[in-house]
């Protein structure tokens, strides 16, 4: 993945939320910054979509940076896993506390999401 994906942080009303996304330096995936939520959901499914057509077997999601995904996110998330291959699946590294209880929540089967937190 060689697209930067940034939605700007200010709007008419005052700062929002913005989301950056980066390729990861010697690997598959990207490393997001900042929040996904309804003003940057289309850069989170784009990015993972791209991930799902990019037909790699380990996508990794660096996610230190993120401070909140919110539910829409989470079943953004889980409907793209839905979509890889068997044995296909994305690695989540150190996902916001909220994403990770979402997902044991929801979706605590899905086979395509892997979670670590170091």
């Amino acid at each position: 993945m060689n697209t930067r994906y940034q939605v700007p942080a200010v709007e008419a009303h005052g700062p929002s939320p913005g989301l950056a996304v980066f390729p990861l330096t010697g690997g598959r995936g990207v490393r997001a910054a900042g929040e996904v939520g309804l003003t940057t959901r289309a850069i989170w499914e784009g990015v993972l979509e791209q991930a799902v057509r990019e037909g790699e077997d380990v996508y990794h999601l660096e996610l230190s940076d993120v401070t909140f995904v919110d539910v829409a996110g989470a079943g953004a998330l889980a409907a793209a896993a839905g979509r890889l291959r068997d044995g296909r699946r994305f690695v989540v590294c150190r996902p916001p506390a909220a994403l990770r209880r979402t997902l044991d929540l929801l979706w605590p089967d899905q086979e395509g999401i892997e979670v670590t937190v170091s």
